[in-house]
């Protein structure tokens, strides 16, 4: 049907803002901004910590490290955990956890207790960091998905941007306060989304592979513009779940092993079909180059960074922290609005190009900084320029579209203990990377390390550029099917059909 203008009105309901689905991905994402927040807090807390309990390097590496080591088994129980109790209640079980860590930190009378909390926080870490994009990718529509799935990055990058700016004032505070309060206060988000999660809907399809098709269409009414875009979500839902999309049945059985997930993670690793395997290579591909490349060693140890190039006082070390907080903040956000216009693939491929330029300029720097006995101060400069430089590449897009594209691509049955897997690779890459920065920057120069960066960057260009189809504007329930055509991996003809559209028009 057409209104005045010419417009079919069902075909524009798809395109419309849907703001319930919105608030409720804001909601989860809170969960994102927490473990953000207690990411970049540690950066500048951990000067006040050495300097207070006197610990060694090998300690303050250990203790940026745990955090995410702890998220490794996190992340695969959480995929498991999802599948069972639900997206919604993962999300208030990763607050509950996060909370318990919170204190622990808060406490912190020695470094035993401060491992124990950041242990604690590390598998609330490893939660929120597979559920938020699962539950914001299962709740949008397509047109939308790109942008309402990134949320949750934006989440990590704004609690980052927090946890720096914590650092900066509750720093002016006495030392035995001032980093006990930067660690404790992601207690009173985490105790606040637990109970607002409890308003909230639970994924659509979660509800449909526990054979709830009656709350699941309820949902999809909330979260949909029409009732007919409501009933074609349903049934491509229903037909990925092998449940008969003819049926009109509110609860149809389905078996156990479908309802809890199991069998997933075997076939997944043990016995996968060529678009299932070609999908888990891109998942765990684009987590693994997400966090090799060093940014969150960079997050972590920016104050270390910048005191290598001659600035010592403290105020300014985490004032310059700060700045590359907002830059960060800042090119996540602008990302999001170019996720459903330029695509997943194309900005995979600017972010890493951007990313290896900014760390070979780095790198130089560095290595003129090191290599002087006088302080140079434009090196010293240009040495901030490229590390606001490098992170707004990796916010533009190796940050948040590595978690909405590797949250899209599999399979409804696959999907959470799925993107487990790809976690619980950037978890595992992520503690080698932090835990080793220090040693490696000792043997090879902190040039040396930027150098190593810049090369296994420009392995990931290689990777994004021959491997990874486009995504962009398809159902969750299409994924398969793309993944299948192996003469598309390039995507080169998608670039042809632009042109010509524009030509065209």
């Amino acid at each position: 049907m057409k209104d005045g203008s010419g417009h079919n009105n069902e075909d524009y309901s798809h395109t419309k803002f849907n703001n319930y689905a919105c608030a409720c991905v804001v909601a989860a994402s809170i969960i994102s901004a927490i473990f953000g927040y207690s990411t970049g807090v540690m950066a500048g807390a951990l000067l006040y910590i050495k300097e207070e309990l006197r610990i060694s390097d090998l300690q303050v590496q250990l203790l940026a490290g745990i955090l995410n080591a702890c998220a490794l088994p996190g992340s695969l129980l959480a995929g498991r955990i999802s599948d069972i109790i639900g997206r919604r209640n993962t999300i208030i079980l990763s607050s509950i956890i996060f909370l318990l860590g919170s204190i622990l930190m808060g406490y912190g009378p020695n470094y035993s207790a401060l491992m124990a909390g950041r242990c604690t926080a590390g598998i609330g870490a490893g939660f929120a960091l597979m559920i938020a994009p699962v539950y914001s990718a299962e709740i949008s529509s397509p047109s939308y998905r790109g942008f309402l799935t990134a949320l949750p990055d934006v989440s990590i990058n704004l609690g980052l941007l927090l946890g720096y700016v914590s650092n900066y004032f509750f720093g002016r505070l006495p030392l035995q306060i001032g980093w006990r309060t930067m660690l404790f206060v992601p207690a009173f988000p985490s105790l606040a989304l637990a109970i607002l999660m409890l308003k909230l809907v639970e994924s659509p399809r979660w509800l449909v592979m526990q054979g709830r098709i009656g709350d699941a269409r309820e949902v999809l009414m909330r979260v949909s513009n029409t009732k007919q875009e409501a009933e074609q979500r349903l049934q491509e839902i229903k037909t990925a779940a092998g449940i008969d999309p003819r049926s009109t049945q509110d609860i149809v059985q389905v078996p156990k092993r479908s309802r809890s997930g199991g069998g997933a993670l075997r076939e997944l690793l043990c016995n996968p079909s060529p678009p299932v395997r070609r999908i888990l290579i891109a998942a765990t591909g684009v987590h693994l180059f997400q966090q090799i490349i060093g940014i969150e060693a960079i997050f972590m140890y920016t104050p270390r960074i910048f005191e290598r190039t001659g600035i010592t006082d403290k105020s300014v070390l985490l004032l310059a922290t700060v700045g590359m907080g907002i830059s960060d903040a800042v090119f996540v956000l602008i990302s999001t609005f170019l996720l459903d216009r330029v695509g997943r693939r194309i900005l995979l491929l600017v972010s890493s190009g951007g990313v290896a330029v900014s760390l070979l300029g780095l790198g130089a720097c560095m290595r003129i900084v090191e290599h002087s006995d006088d302080k140079v101060s434009w090196a010293i400069s240009f040495t901030i320029v490229f590390t606001y430089i490098y992170v707004a590449f990796t916010a533009i897009g190796l940050g948040p579209v590595t978690w909405v594209y590797s949250s899209e691509i599999f399979p409804l049955r696959l999907r959470a203990q799925g993107l487990g897997v790809g976690v619980t690779v950037n978890r595992f890459t992520n503690v080698v990377v932090v835990t080793s920065f220090i040693s490696i920057y000792q043997k090879i120069t902190m040039a040396g390390i930027f150098f190593m960066y810049t090369a296994i960057t420009a392995l990931a260009w290689c990777f994004y550029y021959s491997f990874l189809p486009e995504t962009k504007g398809r159902s969750l329930e299409d994924m398969e099917s793309i993944f299948g055509k192996t003469n598309d991996i390039n995507n080169n003809n998608q670039v042809k059909h632009v042109i010509n559209g524009y030509n065209n028009a």
